[in-house]
């Protein structure tokens, strides 16, 4: 759901008193920088249709960037239980939207929903269409019910640039968890990192 608001109470009342979990992006009619990461947090958002996402257009509204202490956009707030617990300042693309927003949002509305309470992991892959090992790796995660956000390299060449200066590994499938990198279908390494037991039949180690 992505809603325009008008005014902080409205917000307030939106978002059950600021308790979220919930995204809000500001961004402003007049920046040229906003008018460019705008079409970019609606893809993220149009992917994602099950987020609850709040826009703030800080040429109209007056009452609610300063209540967070907004002062530059675009800037993308996710706020739980009457706090700020994410801030992403400056022009992103939809890749670095579910990069830095995707996982902690579904663990905080996880939580939220009163679900079972369980570990949940940051898990970032990195693919390309034509890899048939991060079809495999996927259906792994996918196998142990293990949430992820996917990028495909072939179509982001700056998150392709940013892994390569994070692990010097221009290769796919790579992945993210919670920080820790992983090159390849490395199942031992994943294993560890996610906490999956020796389940199933043993697959093949890629790397």
């Amino acid at each position: 759901m992505v809603k325009r608001v008008n005014g902080f109470d409205e917000l307030n009342t939106l978002t059950d008193g600021l308790r979220g979990p919930a995204l809000i992006g500001f961004f402003s009619s007049t920046s040229e920088k906003s008018r460019s990461a705008e079409p970019e947090f609606y893809k993220f958002c149009e992917k994602h249709s099950d987020l609850n996402v709040y826009l703030v257009d800080v040429a109209k509204v007056k009452d609610i960037h300063s209540h967070f202490g907004v002062d530059m956009v675009p800037t993308v707030l996710e706020i739980k239980n009457g706090a700020v617990t994410q801030k992403i300042v400056g022009v992103g693309t939809a890749s670095q939207y579910e990069e830095a927003l995707l996982i902690p949002f579904q663990a905080a509305k996880d939580q939220k929903s009163g679900g079972e309470q369980k570990k949940t992991h940051r898990v970032v892959i990195y693919t390309s269409p034509t890899c048939s090992w991060c079809s495999r790796t996927k259906s792994y995660l996918k196998q142990h019910n293990i949430q992820f956000t996917e990028i495909d390299v072939s179509k982001d060449y700056a998150a392709a640039q940013r892994l390569v200066s994070r692990t010097g590994e221009r290769g796919v499938p790579q992945l993210d968890i919670d920080g820790h990198f992983v090159v390849g279908f490395d199942r031992p390494k994943i294993d560890a990192l996610l906490g999956i037991g020796n389940k199933g039949n043993m697959e093949e180690t890629y790397s």
